[in-house]
């Protein structure tokens, strides 16, 4: 019986051990997350025709994409290098729809620019892998 206890107790305390593992694999950041709330509360309703929000919000997008771009990479993320590459790109397109947007560009011009910019998120997000 007490092999038994003794068993199960290392079996359980092997899958406490795995989740705190797992749990602590998926590495935070902050300006990431910043950047997506803005992300996606402009470009949701863009997808739908409704291009106030990323008209209003550019300079935030802006602000929140170069505060990303600053900041450190986390070091568990293997293609740092890749990921350095694409926010940058992050930027310049950000830029590009705050100024166009200051300039008057129309709806569609806008939509386009920030779906290229979607796109580009989701390729940072994907090199974020330890």
């Amino acid at each position: 019986m007490m092999k038994h206890l003794k068993f199960l107790f290392l079996g359980c305390l092997m899958l406490l051990m795995n989740g705190v593992a797992l749990a602590n694999s998926k590495t935070d950041w902050k300006e990431k997350d910043q950047f997506h709330t803005v992300m996606s509360q402009t470009f949701h309703p863009a997808e739908e025709g409704n291009l106030k929000p990323i008209r209003e919000r550019s300079e935030e997008m802006l602000s929140k994409a170069l505060a990303w771009q600053k900041s450190p990479i986390p070091t568990a993320f293997k293609k740092q290098k890749d990921i350095q590459v694409q926010l940058d790109k992050l930027v310049k397109g950000t830029q590009s729809i705050r100024n166009k947007i200051q300039q008057g560009a129309k709806d569609e011009e806008i939509k386009a620019d920030l779906t290229a910019l979607h796109d580009i998120f989701h390729e940072i997000v994907g090199l974020c892998k330890e």
